[in-house]
């Protein structure tokens, strides 16, 4: 594998799917002694959404929980179409789903992660930036998550 092929070891998130995402913030919360911020992700039509190379109508439900300078817990609910994440909460449950990091170049580096065979499972657009998750289970035990703002 190329050395440092992200140009950066801070992990920004880290990402963990739950069924049930009110429950579990009301527990994260009440933890942590801080309110989750709520989001929705976008419509296809917003963040052209693909899951392993093809269209997806998924969408999940995110809270946020700032646990530091530059990391955030998320919690991710996700509804019933295709994606990586209804495939990992189907096939392995609710736990941790991925680490995150923010990165410049996403097109730079999702060449690179797929040469050293990290392969993309799904990409999307948010407001004021794109992600992508890729498969780094085989080396690495866990999916990555790129995030590029604008």
């Amino acid at each position: 594998m190329d050395r440092k092929p992200l140009e950066t070891n801070t992990v920004t998130q880290i990402g963990i799917l739950v069924h049930d995402i009110e429950k579990t913030a009301k527990a994260y919360s009440e933890f942590l002694g801080i309110e989750p911020r709520f989001v929705t992700t976008g419509t296809y039509e917003e963040a052209e959404t693909e899951y392993m190379g093809s269209p997806s109508k998924a969408r999940c439900r995110l809270a946020f929980f700032t646990v530091g300078p530059s990391l955030e817990l998320e919690l991710l609910q996700p509804d019933h179409e295709p994606s990586t994440w209804r495939h990992d909460l189907d096939k392995y449950g609710e736990g941790v789903h991925h680490i995150a990091f923010v990165v410049n170049g996403m097109k730079e580096k999702t060449m690179l992660l797929q040469r050293n065979n990290i392969p993309l499972l799904q990409k999307g657009e948010y407001p004021g930036g794109r992600y992508a998750y890729f498969d780094g289970t085989e080396q690495l035990k866990v999916v990555l998550e790129l995030l590029e703002n604008d």
